[in-house]
Order: C-alpha cells, then sequence, then structure tokens
C-alpha cells in the first residue's frame, strides 16, 4: 500500500475573443508531431502510449520539451543519456497523476545512417485505479451540535458526504482528488464553519488489486454568526439605503448565500460600480463576525451614446441618461431615446432607492412609433407602482395607462386603456446573465377598461368594456450529462409560453396589451410581429398567444467552451379564438458567445410557412 497526495495542474488560461473562434472554426490547427515544432531537433522523439496519455508525455517529459534547445544550449551526449534515464521514473509520476500505478515503461534508442537519434518512450500503462471506499469524518462544532440531535448540523453533515464528488468506482485522478477535497471544504465554509480545515487526507493505494480508499477527516472549527455590518466606500449615497438590502439581523447563523444574495442586490440597486460582501473569518469572533460591505460608488449622473442592431427593428442610435440622486436624492432617474428607421421612441423612469422590506417605487412613462409588418404603431404608456425585488422573485404590482394608434393598409385603430397589472417572476437558475441549470417562470395578469376602434372582418368598429389579461412564460435549462466536464456537455433549453386576452369581441383593446409571434424570442424563421389573424390581406394582433421552442447546444471546442453551436426548432402563432390558431414552425442552427453581459446570439432559422430563410441576432436572457 502507498499514499497519495498531489496537486491538480494548474489550468491553461484561454482567450475569449470572438475572433480566435472564428479562425478555429475555419479550419484545423496544424499541430506538429508529438508537440515539437522547433527547428533544428537535436534528436526525435516518440511517445507510443495512448491518447490522452501520450499527449500528457508529451507535454510534460523533460525529454520532450528539451529536444529542439537553441544551439548554443543543445544537448550532450552526457545530458542526453541523464534524459533517458531519467524519462521512465518521470513517466510513471505523470501516469500516476491520471490514475495509472503500475504501468511498465521502457525507453529505446536507435541512431540510423546519417540521421537523426531516434529516441522511443513505449508505454503500456495497465489497468487504472479505480476508488474503492471513502471514508469521510468531520471534528469540532459540527460533529458536537449533530451528536446532540441538531437537525441542522445533521443535515449539513449527511449532504457533506452526499455531495462527495470522487464516488466509488471512479478513477482516482490527482486532478479529480484535488477538486472533491475543495469541493467539500468550500461547502462546510459556506454553510457556517467559516474557519474549516482539513485534519488530514489520505488515498491508500492497492497497486496490485488497482484499488483505492480514501480517507478525510475535516475540522469544522466553531459555527460562525452574524455580528454588526460595517460600510466602507460611501461618499454620494446614503447609509441607510446599504442598509435596508441587508435581510438579515445579528445573531443570524452564517451562509455564504445570505451574503452572496444581499451583494447582489446591492449590484442590482444601481448605485455601485463594485460590491464586495465578506466576514472576518477569525474563529475568535465566531459569535458576532463583523460583515464588511465595500463599495465603489456610480458618479451621480452618466450618459451613454450607442450604435445597436437587432433582426428585429434594425438598426438604430440609443442615447441614455441616468440621474442617481434625482428631485430629493432617492430616486433614479433614467431616460433613453432609441432612433432607427423602424423605431423611435423615448422611455422615461423614476425608480425610489430601495425602501423597507426590498421595495421601491415607480413612476414611468414612455412613447414609441414602431414599423412592423407594414404598418405603423404609435403608442404611449404611463405607470405608477411599487417593485419588490428579492433573490429568486421579482414582484411588480402598477396602474397604466395606455394609448395607441395602428396605421395598416385596411384602416386606422386607435384605442386607451385603464388597467390594474401584477408581473411576478421566479428564477431558479445557476446564473442569471448565463443560465445552463434550472428553471425561470413569469406570470402576468390585469384587468382594465378599453376604448377605442378595432378592425374587424366588417371593417373599422367602435367598442368598449372590461377585459382581462393573462400571459405566462415557462423556461427549463438543462445540462447533459450532469458530470461531465463544461467543455463535454449538451445543454437544452425549452420554453413554453401562452397568454390570452378576455373581452367580449366588440371591446378595443390596444395593440400593445394583445399578442404577435415572430422574431427572435419567439418564432425564429419570421419578420419580427408578422404572425397573427389576418383580416382582409393584413396581419392584426390576437388575443391569444401560444409559442414553444426547443433548443439543444454544445461547445464547438473543448479548449474554447465558451463559443457553441446550437440547433433549434420553435413554434407559434397569435390568433383571435384558439380553433384558429395554427403554429407556424421555424428551425435551424446558430453560434453561441458567452459573453461576460450574457449571451450573445446569432441563428440562421428557416421559416416553414413562408419558404425563407432569415437571420437573427440577439444579446441577453428574456425571462
Amino acid at each position: 500500500m502507498k499514499a497519495l497526495e498531489r496537486l491538480a495542474l494548474p489550468p491553461v488560461a484561454l482567450g475569449l475573443a470572438l475572433a480566435v473562434l472564428l479562425c478555429a472554426c475555419a479550419g484545423p490547427s496544424k499541430k506538429a508531431d508529438d508537440g515539437a515544432a522547433m527547428s533544428a531537433p537535436a534528436y526525435d522523439l516518440r511517445v507510443d502510449a495512448p491518447q490522452p496519455l501520450r499527449e500528457l508525455l508529451v507535454a510534460h517529459l523533460d525529454l520532450a520539451r528539451l529536444r529542439a534547445a537553441p544551439p548554443a544550449e543543445s544537448i550532450a551526449g552526457a545530458e542526453l543519456d541523464r534524459l533517458v534515464a531519467a524519462a521512465p521514473a518521470q513517466a510513471r509520476s505523470l501516469l500516476e497523476t491520471e490514475g495509472y500505478y503500475s504501468p511498465e515503461v521502457r525507453v529505446t534508442r536507435d541512431v540510423p545512417d546519417g540521421g537523426l537519434e531516434q529516441v522511443v518512450v513505449h508505454v503500456v500503462p495497465g489497468d487504472r485505479t479505480l476508488v474503492q471506499s471513502v471514508q469521510l469524518d468531520v471534528t469540532g462544532d459540527l460533529q458536537l451540535a449533530a451528536q446532540q440531535g441538531d437537525a441542522a448540523a445533521s443535515r449539513l453533515l449527511a449532504a457533506l458526504r452526499r455531495r462527495w464528488v470522487l464516488k466509488p468506482g471512479q478513477p482516482l485522478r490527482a486532478a479529480d482528488w484535488t477538486d472533491a477535497k475543495k469541493a467539500a471544504l468550500r461547502q462546510l465554509r459556506s454553510d457556517g464553519y467559516a474557519a474549516a480545515q482539513w485534519a488530514g487526507t489520505s488515498a491508500h493505494i492497492d497497486v496490485e488489486d488497482h484499488r483505492a480508499q480514501l480517507q478525510l477527516v475535516a475540522d469544522s472549527g466553531p459555527l460562525f454568526k452574524l455580528g454588526p455590518v460595517t460600510i466602507d466606500g460611501l461618499e454620494r449615497y446614503p447609509e441607510a439605503d446599504v442598509r435596508r438590502l441587508a435581510t438579515f439581523s445579528p445573531g443570524e447563523p452564517y451562509t455564504a448565500q445570505l451574503l452572496l444574495d444581499y451583494q447582489e442586490r446591492l449590484q442590482k440597486a444601481g448605485l455601485f460600480e463594485s460590491v464586495v460582501v465578506e466576514i472576518d473569518p477569525d474563529p475568535a469572533t465566531h459569535d458576532a463576525a463583523t460583515v464588511r460591505v465595500r463599495l465603489k460608488e456610480q458618479p451621480v449622473q452618466s450618459a451613454t451614446v450607442g450604435v445597436g442592431y437587432s433582426a428585429n427593428v434594425g438598426p438604430r442610435i440609443t442615447l441614455e441618461h441616468l440621474h442617481r440622486k434625482a428631485l430629493r436624492g432617492d430616486w433614479l432617474a433614467n431616460n433613453k431615446v432609441e432612433v432607427g428607421p423602424s423605431l423611435k421612441s423615448w422611455t422615461g423612469e423614476l425608480t425610489s432607492h430601495p425602501l423597507e422590506g426590498l421595495r421601491r417605487n415607480l413612476l414611468s412613462g414612455s412613447a414609441e412609433r414602431l414599423r412592423s409588418a407594414d404598418e405603423w404603431r404609435t403608442t404611449w404608456t404611463a405607470r405608477a407602482g411599487r417593485v419588490k425585488d428579492t433573490q429568486r422573485i421579482e414582484r411588480t404590482l402598477y396602474g397604466e395607462l395606455t394609448q395607441s394608434r395602428l396605421d395598416t393598409a385596411a384602416g386606422t385603430e386607435k384605442s386607451s386603456a385603464a388597467s390594474l397589472n401584477l408581473h411576478w417572476t421566479q428564477r431558479r437558475v445557476d446564473s442569471v446573465l448565463l443560465p445552463t441549470q434550472g428553471t425561470t417562470l413569469t406570470l402576468q395578469g390585469g384587468v382594465g377598461y378599453a376604448i377605442g376602434q378595432k378592425l374587424t372582418e366588417e371593417g373599422i368598429t367602435e367598442g368598449r368594456g372590461p377585459f382581462t389579461r393573462a400571459l405566462a412564460r415557462f423556461t427549463w435549462y438543462r445540462p447533459f450529462p450532469a458530470d461531465d466536464s463544461v467543455a463535454g456537455r449538451w445543454y437544452l433549453t425549452t420554453r413554453v409560453e401562452a397568454g390570452e386576452v378576455f373581452a367580449r369581441d366588440h371591446v378595443s383593446v390596444p395593440d400593445p396589451l394583445l399578442f404577435r409571434a415572430g422574431g427572435d424570442e419567439s418564432v425564429r424563421g419570421y419578420d419580427y410581429r408578422t404572425l397573427g389573424p389576418v383580416i382582409d390581406g393584413v396581419v392584426t394582433s390576437g388575443r391569444m398567444l401560444a409559442t414553444a421552442s426547443i433548443e439543444i447546444s454544445r461547445a464547438i471546442s473543448p479548449r474554447r467552451p465558451q463559443f457553441l453551436w446550437a440547433v433549434f426548432a420553435d413554434a407559434g402563432n397569435a390568433a383571435n379564438h384558439w380553433n384558429d390558431l395554427q403554429p407556424a414552425l421555424g428551425y435551424g442552427i446558430g453560434m453561441r458567445w458567452r459573453s461576460p453581459i450574457g449571451s450573445m446570439r446569432v441563428d440562421l432559422a428557416y421559416g416553414q410557412d413562408v419558404h425563407k430563410a432569415r437571420m437573427h441576432v440577439s444579446v441577453g436572457v428574456v425571462i
């Protein structure tokens, strides 16, 4: 028996530039045999071993690294003899990191007439060592609390053993062994025991049977409880804005998630450029650990000018101004203007600084002139309400006035409405910006009264009356297989959306409150807002909507997992009656770049009903 305790090799840093991806897609890069593309080698080296062990040895054997040394540093005969003699032991050490503890390694040399000396490293790796058993124990306060019947401590101890990632039957790779220990220690520290350390770890290897027994003992240290909050970096904004976003109180048991949630709320407040929230991990103060908040403030005012393009509305110029201490100093005022051939809009919003209970007051207005599907829509809205945004749930309750004019080849529709609305969103995903696992659910509901003119098969008719509006959108993200590496995973994304406006047929509901399909986040392969009921040859908005989408993506290269290819299929439509809804089908291929600001998507989709292909470009995630 012998013990293994090694560090994982450091990962290779990867570039993020999209140009690199495009170059990689243009054709495979040329690699020199055995990794030696240097000129004037002192000898020729060949490694006879299975892949990927061959790549490991070529990358790290001294024989491979030094065979093409510059002429001034050429290897003398005695030095080459030393490298050859050391190669078997060095190869065995490298192979142990992959779980091969009884390999056969030998080196042969040959000097052909008039040629370079030939050095061949022959490797027979033998059977791979697998994990036979894992014994994970804990000392310290966690063990004492579990023995005394503390339910939370018992759950944590059980979860620590259940989530141990290097399980029986898996190969004993040094990198996996190191990562498993880090993950277990990270879990202990995240769940209240911030000073946890390994008291001892060992891997006992049975070389003959190719089995490994893992034994680990963690010292949990004391359970940390939250103490006073200290704030550094405030100059422009009130300290109360920072403290109102803390949902914990002194004496509450510490978890990393509590502080991460607090940190994210501060980042989303719109007042700070960067936020760091952490505790003092000194065991001596574990009963009241100081929560340190370090902030870098945003300027009071900022303005941006942007040029953009989307497949839905084409090119546009954006002007935006944000004032973070508007009115009496406790409101954020945001004004945004977009100008393009198909879209001209203004949006103004007043949002209060954080209030008690994670709430904010909201006042907003907008005006928009949009061209789509050979029509012009002119709309303005005014809204007043209150927002509550927690880590998983965002809720907005507001009253709204809406006025809309729709100019089409068949005539002009005009309508107005007053409504009371509730928007509710739940996120259970691993990342809000770049989700790969979890679900999101958005529900919208509203009641109101509308008055105006609408386009029907009999022409333009007038009508007024109450209405109710409902919309639901569910998205599911799933990687598979879940235990594979990031580069080797497939990613599944599915979406279902359905909505309906309930009103008598004569009621003229404003167009923005009705439904159409088609476009980037709806049914790809069709122009924006071109799917809906057709009256006198003109596409109109409908009272019912149903769309669905399924997409599978995977990394283009293991070396660049942030770039992915995708295949997808979308279906859906809008109608005035469910019996009339005929789903339009679109499908195609796409590219994904998981950038720091969200996922950038470029899709080429074919619309089966229009028999045309269409390019779609979008950035971000729609929830």
